[in-house]
Parts: structure tokens; sequence; C-alpha cells
């Protein structure tokens, strides 16, 4: 399909992902590192006819997220046409990453500069000013502007959260201005939601709807587009949501089929709903596919996208209990020495991630209390990062008795929670306090104050149900409730711990120690039916383990033991 008028023409990306499918040479099925499949966008603007296949391509890549290759796109089509002044705008937008962090001082800098040429040239069309405008205000809002008026800014007079609802304000005029076009429509509501991942302290995920109820409308015009098919994901990614995301992620590997993130997003919908199986080929993608672009940019540094993707597929895999493909992930995890981009809080996040949930997964306390903090250049920048190691120390520590190590975990913990200045990273400071929250309980139960251990972890699990998991993150490290239905069950109350267990599962569904706590339970509490439910879907669940676990020999005995009960109660009444 090509459209022609007199200053433009429009080139869409098509989504190739399915061609083999439909028979056609494999030839034509994109090869890992292969971009040229990055959905179906419509985004006409008045530069050079040449260049505009390019820029077409570079804002499907956006909305994959995929900013390093979108810009050096953007940056194409600036070379081509050097009075384009879209390709500056596209430039300056992946700068921005506006539902993962604010820009950090260099990015800010670097869009900034690129936004500026965009306002100093002809940009042909009232459309096009209005998008290149409309980031200007996000990336130039002075300091104090909206802090009165749209309420406490995250920081000082003017803070992220306040450039974000700045953009939005100025993206919803966009919208009224052109309320049939569909790229103004798709950027407004990623605009919407954007607001709603900086205001996370609204619980009823009203931007988040909102974005939603907007995307649902466009994916019905344009089924394979990138944006709405991502952004939907992102408006679903939460428990009560969770289940109005699967055919977006079901969908969304299709439509941009060697894009790392593309390929990895649906799993934030499996893992919400626990679809174990699909998580973990997800991000075997995802992870794939990093490697191939980095090969293919002669890159011998681990990718982020990588290392986020290998997070999630280790959360997977200790899910099913299959241990053993977890603690590959564990020992790529430690060989670790370089990343890309070298200063990437997510890849901070895997690294400590992944051999902390390692531990407390499979209930190593000991491995946990002796956690080594990854070697790498850029770790200090990253404060909260080391405190998720600790985090491992103190649980490790209390649980075996190490009463005074676990001391000195919480109060390094502190020291780095104290050392995270940055605003952009206050969601961590405040799950480290529920972290260190978690850890005094367990101190305090070894000490025999039972009661006052009880009440603490009460206290952080309703505090960490309402901050939510942050999306860098598959889930909690052992939840909060999760260990107050432990805790409870050791003090001998199985009615009160399995209350806590169930509710767990309805935020985490799925998780191996909530469904193996909610057994074990109902079980000590005569609810044999209920404990039956709960083992056979963990033995489900865990059929590929290969009985890796201890807690596995119990699911298959009771199991057993139910069906010759159930057998000799068939013969017994046979003989009636």
């Amino acid at each position: 399909m090509i459209r022609t008028s007199l200053h433009r023409v429009f080139f869409p990306v098509i989504l190739i992902g399915t061609l083999g499918i439909l028979g056609v040479q494999s030839a034509t099925v994109p090869e890992p590192g292969d971009l040229r499949a990055a959905g179906k966008v419509d985004f006409p603007i008045s530069c050079a006819p040449a260049a505009q296949p390019e820029f077409v391509r570079g804002v499907a890549l956006l909305h994959s997220f995929f900013y390093e290759e979108a810009r050096r796109v953007f940056t194409s089509v600036a070379e081509q046409d050097p009075k384009c002044a879209m390709a500056q705008w596209g430039i300056a937008m992946t700068w921005w990453h506006p539902i993962w962090t604010p820009p950090t001082p260099d990015e800010m800098s670097a869009g900034k500069a690129a936004i500026k040429k965009a306002m100093a040239m002809d940009a042909g069309t009232d459309r096009e000013r209005g998008f290149i405008t409309a980031l200007n205000v996000y990336y130039n809002t002075p300091e104090g502007s909206t802090a009165g008026a749209v309420g406490q800014s995250c920081h000082g007079p003017v803070g992220p959260r306040d450039r974000v609802i700045a953009y939005e304000k100025a993206m919803r005029q966009l919208r009224d201005n052109y309320p049939d076009d569909f790229e103004v429509q798709t950027f407004d509501a990623f605009a919407v939601l954007a607001v709603g991942y900086a205001t996370p302290s609204d619980t009823s995920l009203s931007k988040q709807l909102e974005a939603a109820a907007i995307l649902e409308k466009l994916w019905k015009q344009n089924a394979n587009h990138p944006g709405v098919v991502h952004y939907l994901i992102h408006c679903y990614d939460y428990p009560a949501l969770a289940q109005r995301g699967l055919a977006a992620a079901q969908s969304y590997n299709s439509i941009a089929p060697w894009v790392p993130h593309a390929l990895h997003m649906p799993s934030h919908i499996f893992t919400r709903l626990g679809m174990w199986d699909k998580s973990i080929a997800a991000n075997r993608a995802s992870a794939e596919a990093s490697r191939a672009y980095a090969a293919m940019r002669h890159r011998v540094a681990t990718e982020t996208e990588e290392l986020h993707a290998l997070d999630y597929m280790a959360y997977s895999y200790l899910q099913e209990a299959q241990d053993t493909e977890a603690k590959k992930i564990v020992d790529f995890a430690a060989r670790v020495r370089k990343t890309n981009p070298e200063l990437e809080f997510s890849a901070a996040y895997a690294l400590a991630a992944i051999p902390t949930r390692y531990a407390f997964e499979r209930n190593d306390w000991t491995a946990a209390a002796g956690l080594a903090v990854p070697n790498l250049p850029h770790w200090s920048s990253f404060p909260f990062m080391e405190a998720l190691i600790e985090y491992g120390h103190a649980l490790g520590r209390a649980h075996t008795g190490d009463l005074d190590g676990a001391r000195k975990a919480i109060a390094r913990m502190r020291e780095l929670r104290d050392a995270t200045k940055d605003p952009k990273f206050d969601y961590f400071k405040s799950h480290l306090d529920l972290q260190m929250q978690a850890a005094s309980a367990w101190m305090a139960a070894s000490e025999g104050k039972k009661n006052e251990a009880i009440q603490m972890l009460h206290a952080a699990a309703d505090a960490e149900d309402i901050l939510g998991k942050h999306p860098v993150s598959p889930g909690a490290f052992v939840p909060i409730r999760e260990q107050l239905g432990s805790l409870l069950l050791e003090l001998g109350q199985p009615k009160d711990a399995q209350r806590e267990f169930q509710a767990a599962l309805k935020i985490y569904p799925g998780r191996f120690r909530g469904l193996y706590g909610a057994a074990r339970a109902a079980e000590q509490s005569g609810d044999k039916e209920n404990a039956r439910r709960y083992y056979a879907k963990l033995a489900a669940q865990t059929a590929k383990s290969g009985g890796s676990r201890d807690e596995l020999n119990h699911v298959r005995e009771f199991l057993s033991a139910q069906a010759k009960a159930a057998d000799a109660k068939d013969v017994a009444s046979s003989r009636e």
C-alpha cells in the first residue's frame, strides 16, 4: 500500500513475521537481527520522499522501545534530509523512555539538543509542529510550572512527573486538533499511560484504564500496530487487569519478531497469569534476539535487554522447579563483566536479582547469606541494587541464626537506601524499607518475639501489596505476604497461614512457594480438598523439574496417598 500526495509519500513498515506460515519461501522470514519486520505504521510526514520509509521504520522501532536502533534510523533520515524536522523529533524521542525512568543528565542534554534543532526548522505541517512542540514542552518545562496546579511534584519545584504531565497536556491538544489521526491518537494514549506510571500512588489505575480505552479502539483499526499492542500490555500489567492483556500478549511477538523488547513484553502478562512455559519461551526468544543484535553491531558486552529477559526467564524456571535451567542463568550472570549500555539500572537490577531469587525461591538460606556483590565498574552508581544482595544476606542470616550478621546486613541496606539520591529510584527506596522491615521481623521471630514478628510482616505485606511491582521486575523477592504465611505455618497457625497464601496467590498466581504454602496450610488445617487441589496444580506445573526439590517428594506422597484412599473407597463401594 502506497499513498502519495503533493509533499508526502507513505511507506508502511509491513508485518512479515507470519510469511512462513503462509507458505512463502523461508528466505523472506526474518532472521535474528533482521529488523525490517517491526509492525505496520502509517506516519506520513513532509520530508524528502526517499527518507520516509526509514522514518516510518524508526517510528515502528520507537513504539517497541528499541531506542538505540530507532535513534540510528532517525539519524540516517536526518542525514538523507538535513531539513527534516521530524527526524530530530524522532532522535529526541529516543532519549526519553516514558515508562522506564527519566533521562539521565546526559540523555536529557542529548534530547534537548535534538528538540532544539527540530524547533528551529520548518516542520512543514501544523501536525508535525504539534508533535515537536509537545516534546519540547517535556524537555523544557520550566521549574515550578506544574507543581502547584497538578499537585506535589516528585522532588523540588519540578520533577519527572511534572514534565510527563505537561507533555500529556500538550499531546491532548494535538489529539483534539487531529481526532482521526492514528499516530496522534497512539502517542497521546502513550502520554496518558506515562502519567499513570508516574503516579504509582493511584491504585485505581485511572490513567492506565483511560489509555487502554483509547488503544482498544485503535487496535480494531490496525491489529498489527506495534505501539498499540505494546502499550496495551503495559496498561494491563497489573494483577486485576492482566487477563485483559492476554490477547495483546499473544500477538505482539509476531508483529515485531526480532525486536528484543517486543519478544519479551508478552511475558509481563504471562508472568502475571502464572503462564510459565510461555514466559520462558518469550524470554528465550528475546535473549536470542538481543545476542543477535549485539553480534550484528560487533559488540562483546552483554545487552541490557538480554539480562532483563534472563531475569524473567530464571524467575519462570524457578516457579516450575526447573532449578538446573535457572542455575545456568545464574552462572551466566556471574560471568558478566560489561553491559551495554554500561550505565543502565535494569542490567544492574537483573544481575542482583537473578542470584538472589535463585537462593530465595529454593529456601537456600545459607546461599542467600553468602551472596557475592557483582564486580562491575558502574555498580556504585546504583546503590539500591547492592541493597538487594544485602536483603539476601539479611534474610539468609536471620533464617540461619546469624542475628548479628543479619543486623549488619540491614544496617548496610539502610546506608544504601540513604545513598540513593535520584528521585527516579524512589520506588526502590520504598521497597527497601519494606524489605528491611521483613528481615527485621524474621530476626524478631528468631528472638522469640512471635507476635511482634507477625505484626511487622502484616504491615509490610499490606504496604507491598499496594506498592506493587516495578516493570523491571517479574515480581517481588519472595512476596512478604508469602513470608507471613510461612511464619504462621511455623507457629502452628495453618488456617491463618492459608488465608495469607491465598491472598498472595491472587496477586502472584502460580508461584511455587505460594502454591506449596497454601497446600501445606490446607493440609495441616484438615482441608484435604484444597490441599489436593493445590498439590495437583503444583505437580502439573513442575512436570519438567526432574524432582529437584524436597517439597516435591511431599507433593507426590500426598497425591499418592489420596489416590490410594480413593481407590480403596471405590473398592469398598463396589462390594456393598
